[in-house]
């Protein structure tokens, strides 16, 4: 008796993992739809809770309006993408996909807007890889790969194709009338909130990243035409015969923010070797935005963000293409993923792959590596020269792997990639040993520049943005501009000259340190660098320059 009970068991057991339940495509559409919301939208609901919406007598309104609104929304875009020979594979990329843009909007409160997907498409494998943790296994199985395999095991309903276009259409019309139905339920609280916090709609998955993802190929469909010339005009100033040629090198920083720079009066001195040269720091600086894809096109431009314009920003040539107009020779050398369009077609260094046993390992190399060979670089060039140094400097979130171990200075530091899963004490050490190190290398390059006796020099080195470490539930950056906090966007700016330079320009430095506290930004670095040069330009405006009022020469015959 006990082994037929076993049997008929065993043989039940094998009938229901046989069995595979039937559905139609709008029944998947629609089951489908409200896992999106019931499952995706955390970071989404944090955000609308934190805006005060869902707040008073009417907020439970406003929740209802909002998820009967998001889920019809998803209904009509599965409507659209859906029949019965794609439907398995479109969902099982978009569950994977939507898995993972929910674990990175869950722990580092990512808004994928077109400039966030931007700089997705331009990330590296190992900038990709920093991101991948063992924390993201447990989300993605849950979230992605488990329902992929229940989708799997349905059989889709064969439907006549005259009442599968019937079907469709009553279901999409139908879809369409909810979605118009949850948005007046609570119109004026839903208009009020997207008009005040229109960042909280890149929340909203999958449709954010398929958005954005479609503005993005578009936009980069059209950026293959050639860049439009800026500063033909320009040219050296005359000097006088005696004149020695000059140097002058730019390091652009990579996610280091103002509160962390020890030069600011920061609480631990994160600059110690800077505190000992004589040279002007900016303590109110503010860029251009909050990710690098957005700041290194616009800080290397003559638009800047006070007349932001992206598209005119990215079709643009650059300050390094005037320069080389006004016949002085660039060389941008990089540590990260590229210069961003704004190095086109001139002379270009990567250090990403590079061959040091010293200061590199698999995963990528200190910043030191751009100082090998400089010296011979610039003795190719024996005129005025500019000199770009692209670091990786506290690239998140293995702030950890951006020093040598000399400069583990402030423990314990947090040694993985789920920031969330640190203690924010550790997290700040990490960082603040990364600053160290940004401390170092500078301290280096002005030694070495101190140190050529041909040339008179100059450096000049700002950060593209800066870096949330926690605060507010934020990591990283790339927050939206309007919304981003003082942590991604006030960042540390430094400038230092030799002796024969300052005297050459005319440049009085006790009268630019004292002017040194006045707000600046990005926008100020292509007029500065030109005056500085003084490379006479249409394109250079002196009131942009931040060594003008402070120089007796001026930097432009038309300043």
């Amino acid at each position: 008796m006990n082994a037929l009970a076993r049997e008929v068991g065993a043989g039940a057991w094998a009938r229901s993992l046989a069995h595979r339940p039937e559905i139609s495509v709008e029944a998947l559409a629609l089951v489908v739809s409200g896992f999106f919301t019931l499952s995706f939208h955390h970071a989404f609901w944090r955000a609308v809770i934190a805006t005060g919406a869902l707040h008073g007598a009417g907020g439970w309104l406003t929740g209802v309006s909002l998820a009967v609104s998001i889920t019809a929304l998803n209904m009509i875009l599965l409507c659209v993408l859906l029949n019965r020979w794609t439907a398995k594979p479109v969902l099982t990329v978009l569950l994977l996909a939507t898995a993972l843009a929910a674990h990175f909007m869950d722990q580092y409160t990512v808004y994928f807007d077109d400039d966030m997907i931007r700089n997705i498409l331009h990330t590296d494998r190992k900038e990709s890889a920093e991101l991948v943790s063992l924390g993201l296994i447990p989300a993605l199985f849950l979230r992605g790969v488990l329902p992929v395999a229940l989708l799997w095991r349905l059989r889709l309903k064969p439907t006549p194709m005259g009442r599968a276009l019937l079907v469709r259409s009553v279901c999409l019309g139908a879809a369409i009338a909810v979605a118009a139905g949850g948005i007046l339920l609570s119109f004026q609280n839903l208009s009020a909130l997207m008009r005040n916090h229109t960042e909280v709609r890149h929340l909203i998955t999958p449709g954010n990243y398929l958005v954005s993802l479609g503005r993005v190929l578009l936009d980069d469909g059209s950026a293959r035409k050639p860049r439009t010339p800026i500063g033909t005009d320009a040219r050296v100033v005359a000097r006088a015969p005696a004149s020695r040629p000059r140097l002058l090198v730019l390091v652009v920083g990579e996610t280091l923010r103002a509160q962390n720079w020890g030069l600011n009066g920061y609480a631990r001195q994160t600059t110690p070797q800077l505190a000992q040269i004589d040279l002007v720091n900016f303590s109110d600086v503010t860029a251009c935005g909050s990710s690098t894809e957005v700041s290194l096109p616009c800080m290397f431009s003559p638009y800047g963000r006070g007349h932001y314009d992206k598209g005119r920003i990215k079709h643009s040539q650059s300050l390094l293409h005037v320069l080389e107009h006004a016949g002085i020779p660039t060389l941008w050398r990089d540590n990260q993923t590229g210069c961003k369009g704004v190095c086109d077609g001139l002379a270009f260094e990567s250090f990403e792959h590079a061959r040091d046993r010293r200061l590199c390992d698999r995963e990528g190399c200190l910043d030191e590596v751009m100082l090998r060979g400089l010296a011979d670089e610039v003795g190719k060039r024996p005129g005025d020269m500019v000199v770009v140094l692209h670091q990786l400097g506290s690239h998140g979130p293995r702030y950890y792997k951006r020093y040598p171990e000399r400069l583990r200075r402030y423990r314990p530091a947090c040694e993985r990639s789920e920031l969330g899963q640190c203690r924010p004490s550790e997290i700040v050490n990490a960082y603040d040993n990364a600053v160290l190190y940004t401390d170092e290398f500078l301290a280096r390059t002005i030694h070495f520049l101190a140190g050529q006796t041909s040339r008179d020099t100059a450096l000049i080195y700002l950060s593209d943005h800066g870096e949330s470490l926690g605060e507010h539930g934020l990591f990283l950056h790339g927050v939206p501009y309007a919304i981003a906090p003082d942590t991604q966007l006030k960042v540390p700016m430094i400038m230092w000259m030799s002796s024969g330079f300052a005297a050459a320009r005319g440049i009085d430095m006790q009268c630019m340190k004292k002017s040194a506290n006045r707000p600046s930004s990005h926008d100020n670095l292509f007029h500065s660098v030109l005056g500085l040069m003084q490379v006479d330009t249409r394109e250079y405006d002196p009131d942009l320059d931040l060594f003008q009022h402070c120089s007796a020469v001026p930097g432009s015959t038309r300043s």
